[in-house]
């Protein structure tokens, strides 16, 4: 049976660090480091993360502060106040909840924000510094599979990682990682031939496609460590991820639940690159 990662205790580990540097910070800044989240439009479930973010800096000792703005707000008012946070000597971090409501390009505005405030790691400056090796700020969701990873001691160096999905979010930035920690690394997609197949060669399965467990038993290599980024829901409506767990468990060597895996560490590291970017910029 698979060792389970427990990305809840991960995560509060996680949290601790950072509540840590934080008070560093404020001893020496005189002010706490601060989180800037920029919210457009009524989406529940961005409202839900929104919320659950504000919370978690609270209680790190970050000062969060959320800007809600009505879905009609022009493109150009968009812009302008993330700019305007870009200048602020007191923000940090600045955040734009994605996705943003038709009629927004997000594009525009993410390029506005300070790249040394890009806490979601999705500036072009910081895919640049990530693809070549440099200091920048690193994609959430991506840094805390890494972090669950190191935390379960499954060995990168030489392993074959296969990562199923490209998106600019998770799948790219991950293999990037995957790379640097001298993984070779294939990643796979919904083109790609006999993706079972291709998926079963993995020392380090990393499934990121948004599909309700459609990573199945012959799927994994046996031994085999998955992380499981996919929230999906079930045909009876139950939260699930992309591996189908209870058939995988057994088989592989590490997993991580759906809930309670890659999740709960995407906020922690949310807050981790908020006090990083902090220290870098007071530096």
């Amino acid at each position: 049976m698979a060792q389970r990662i427990d990305g809840k205790e991960i995560s509060k580990v996680v949290r601790g660090e950072v509540r840590t540097r934080a008070e560093a910070f404020q001893n020496k800044a005189g002010r706490q480091p601060g989180l800037h989240v920029v919210l457009v439009g009524q989406d529940a479930a961005s409202q839900v993360y929104v919320r659950n973010k504000e919370r978690a800096a609270a209680k790190v000792g970050i000062a969060g502060e959320v800007h809600r703005l009505e879905a009609s707000t022009p493109q150009a008012e968009l812009e302008a106040l993330v700019e305007r946070l870009s200048a602020d000597p007191n923000v940090d971090g600045i955040l734009v909840q994605l996705p943003l409501p038709d009629g927004l390009d997000a594009a525009p505005v993410l390029e506005r924000i300070n790249p040394s405030k890009d806490v979601d790691g999705l500036h072009r400056d910081n895919v640049g510094a990530l693809w070549s090796g440099e200091a920048g700020l690193v994609p959430c969701t991506p840094q805390g599979c890494m972090r669950l990873l190191r935390e379960a001691d499954v060995k990168l160096e030489g392993a074959h990682a296969v990562v199923i999905g490209r998106s600019a979010l998770v799948g790219k930035p991950i293999a990037a990682l995957l790379l640097a920690a001298n993984a070779t690394v294939t990643v796979a997609h919904s083109r790609t031939r006999d993706l079972a197949a291709v998926a079963a060669t993995a020392d380090v399965l990393v499934a990121a496609v948004g599909r309700a467990k459609m990573v199945g038993a012959d799927w994994i290599k046996p031994g085999a460590a998955v992380i499981d980024v996919g929230i999906n829901r079930d045909e009876s409506g139950q939260l699930c991820g992309d591996v189908d767990f209870d058939a995988v468990e057994p088989i592989a060597g590490a997993i991580t639940p759906v809930p309670g895996g890659v999740g709960p560490m995407t906020i922690a590291m949310l807050l981790h690159n908020t006090v990083v970017a902090a220290e870098r910029r007071y530096s």
